[in-house]
């Protein structure tokens, strides 16, 4: 039997405490002892202990001792599911395929991305516009052997005779930039570092602006608060130490702060924000020294966006008055929001835009599909742009003077698909298909819409093979993420080819908290609302069970980051619901969550506990931390996270799991998988993907009971 095997290996790799080897009579696991430490918060009167609090300590020795006896016991349990490789193996021949980026010209030059199939990193690669000659520019694998750094944001200069660009280690969220000179690909500057949350926006050819925070101290990195947000501007053949501050600091204090030279190099615009949502917008004519920088809108609850200048014009995307969004015009003159008037209305669905060409392109959600609408700059339609097939396009962006843009087009069963479009004529020519050991025409895909306890309709999309038999008994992956406006859309993913073709149903649903359906449906699950968030998610499980489409001992439930908090929130509040559950670097701690990195910078959609006592008090009535409760059956978990993870510290998920194994009772196995030289999923190498996938998906198959059809092997 797979348990007592295990168990038997287990005892001899480690010690354990009294109670532990009691619980284990029950799970046949045996999980490493996590110590307990006297430690309690005191909120308006209320005690609240944090026993595992010194596993916030990344640093420390003993953290590192339990970060690699968690790992033991997860790769030990991983190690013994017999069809692990099998699934491994198949990944690996899916991945194994060319994937090629829309190009973009810089130049003399097009510039685009292309990996072979098992590259960790992506090469970026140009060739002669009209040309045919391709040569490698930059080719990230070889920053480090494991791939483990990687390529982040990336500009060019207007001539396209320097690049500057910005890489991170190990996942991490602070940067490093670097310039280099696109003729000789020789590193021109020295390397700036500390650069967090920002891009690179040029000023001609004499240097770029960046925004950062202040370094923080040795040995924090990874977990210190970040506070105030500061835009400088970097010279280039100056040190950065010299670099003066623009925008932000202790008289502007911004937690986040963006700053962009319009395209016609006229102006700066600035973005500063308090949280995650909401901004407010300033402009700065950079065409002579000492102009001042002026504010045009005042109102942190509203996002704003600059599309372009042109010549004393300024074209804004806002959802001021308008919480689908809408396109306003209004003078450099007099910027302010009393004098916008609108270009392009609001109208019932969602607007996300883009330019190009001379036009701006109107992107609108509907039931989270994408239709394209592009307009003259003043506003005047031209077209509808015809998609290929339902699902999501994404690209419409292209410098002022071009003819032709290129786009790419997704969907669930529909592989990433770039599309050259013609902006005179409408008339768009596939560019690039990739060659996938897939074919679509064996899968379905349907969207419904279901009903959330408040009686809320809440769409999801289900996908599946064709004439696939509703029993009940179909192994089910429900992902969802409800949360900060983000909308979930369809989209094609390598790795679920592996889910689906073994005759699993992938399901995901557009719960409240994200922006599928503009700001109202984002706040309805924001703040002393959230709940709602996790009564859709609930709501879909219960859909797809009473539905036959899966039952309780077939079903799991998957999410990262505030997807993680979702999965987190949801076993606990409905154990019986799943048998698996995947809490991906999940916010787990939702009374502490603000004291770490950015995480301040998410209180507009949650709260937090010293606010109010209200508010702490709704907190604390659904962090999932502090919601496992003594001597109950949780599903069949595998927490994830990853050490370099600076955006939701990976302390979150070890002491939910931690907590998790202290109070788990029965037969499902409740265990940590902790990624190491990674951080919360940017860059991480194709390698590490496919490991972690293999891992997922043979936990969820083998805890359910079920041997996938790739394989014969019993169990």
């Amino acid at each position: 039997m797979k348990t007592n095997i295990l168990a038997l290996l287990f005892i001899s790799l480690m010690i354990f405490s009294c109670s532990t080897a009691e619980k284990e009579k029950e799970t046949n696991l045996l999980y490493p002892t996590t110590a307990k430490v006297d430690s309690v918060d005191t909120y308006f009167g209320t005690d609240v202990p944090d026993p595992y609090r010194w596993l916030e300590n990344d640093n420390s020795a003993q953290t590192a001792q339990w970060v690699n006896e968690q790992n033991k016991v997860t790769h030990g349990y991983l190690e013994h599911i017999p069809f692990r490789e099998k699934i491994k193996e198949r990944l690996e021949k899916l991945f194994n395929y060319e994937r090629v980026s829309a190009p973009t010209k810089n130049g003399d030059y097009e510039y685009f991305y292309k990996n072979d199939g098992l590259q960790n990193q992506s090469v970026l690669y140009r060739k002669k516009i009209g040309g045919d000659s391709i040569e490698v520019f930059l080719d990230p694998n070889k920053f480090s052997d494991d791939g483990t750094i990687s390529l982040a944001s990336r500009n060019f200069t207007d001539d396209g005779s320097l690049f500057g660009y910005m890489i991170s280690v190990g996942g991490s969220d602070w940067r490093k930039a670097l310039v280099m000179n696109t003729e000789t690909k020789k590193i021109v500057e020295d390397t700036l570092h500390n650069i967090k949350f920002s891009g690179i926006s040029w000023k001609g050819n004499e240097g770029f602006y960046y925004s950062s925070y202040d370094k923080p101290k040795e040995g924090s990195a990874l977990s210190a608060k970040t506070q105030i947000h500061k835009l400088y501007y970097h010279k280039l053949g100056t040190p950065q130490a010299e670099d003066p501050l623009i925008f932000g600091g202790e008289k502007q204090p911004y937690r986040y702060i963006g700053g962009r030279v319009t395209e016609d190099n006229q102006y700066l615009v600035i973005s500063a924000a308090k949280s995650t949502s909401g901004n407010v917008l300033f402009i700065q004519d950079i065409t002579s020294d000492n102009n001042a920088i002026v504010q045009i809108d005042s109102d942190m609850a509203t996002e704003e966006h600059v599309l372009f200048t042109e010549e004393d014009r300024v074209v804004i995307e806002t959802n001021l008055d308008a919480p689908n969004k809408r396109i306003v015009e209004t003078t450099i003159q007099d910027p302010t929001t009393e004098t916008w008037k609108n270009l392009i209305p609001e109208t019932e669905n969602v607007l996300n835009t883009s330019t190009g060409g001379g036009y701006i392109f109107a992107r609108y959600l509907k039931d989270a599909k994408t239709v394209i609408e592009q307009y003259d700059t003043k506003g005047v339609f031209v077209r509808e742009v015809e998609l290929p097939a339902i699902g999501t396009a994404y690209g419409f962006g292209s410098k002022k003077e071009e003819n032709e843009l290129y786009y790419t087009f997704t969907s669930f069963t529909y592989p990433s698909t770039i599309f050259k479009y013609d902006m005179k004529t409408g008339a768009s020519k596939l560019y690039e298909k990739p060659d996938i050991d897939f074919n679509p025409d064996d899968y379905e895909t349907k969207q419904v819409f279901y009903e959330s306890k408040d009686g809320t309709k809440i769409p999801m999309f289900i996908v599946h093979k064709k004439g696939i038999e509703l029993n009940g008994k179909t192994p089910t992956y429900l992902y969802a993420y409800g949360g900060f406006n983000i909308s979930l859309r369809p989209s094609f993913s390598t790795s679920r080819i592996v889910w689906l073709e073994n005759g699993g149903i992938y399901a995901q649903p557009n719960i409240r908290g994200g922006g599928e359906y503009g700001e109202e449906w984002h706040k309805a699950g924001t703040k002393m609302q959230k709940q709602n968030v996790f009564d859709d998610f609930i709501a879909a499980g219960e859909y797809l069970i009473n539905n036959n489409y899966t039952s309780n001992n077939y079903l799991a439930i998957a999410g990262g980051s505030n997807g993680g908090l979702l999965v987190g929130a949801t076993m606990t509040q409905r154990p019986d619901l799943a048998k698996v559950a995947f809490p991906a670097v999940g916010v787990m701690d939702m009374l502490r969550y603000h004291q770490f990195t950015a995480g301040a910078g998410w209180a507009y959609d949650y709260g937090t506990a010293d606010e109010s006592k209200e508010m702490f008090e709704y907190l604390k009535g659904y962090s999932p931390v502090h919601n496992l409760k003594p001597n109950v059956e949780y599903p069949a978990t595998m927490v994830t996270t990853a050490d370099h993870d600076d955006r939701v510290v990976p302390a979150h998920s070890f002491k939910f799991a931690a907590t998790l194994q202290e109070n788990h009772v029965g037969n499902n196995p409740v265990l940590i998988r902790i990624e190491t030289d990674a951080g919360h999923g940017a860059g991480t190498p194709i390698s590490k993907t496919i490991e972690q996938q293999a891992d997922l998906y043979a936990f969820a198959w083998y805890n359910m009971g079920i041997v996938p059809e790739m394989t014969k092997i019993e169990f």
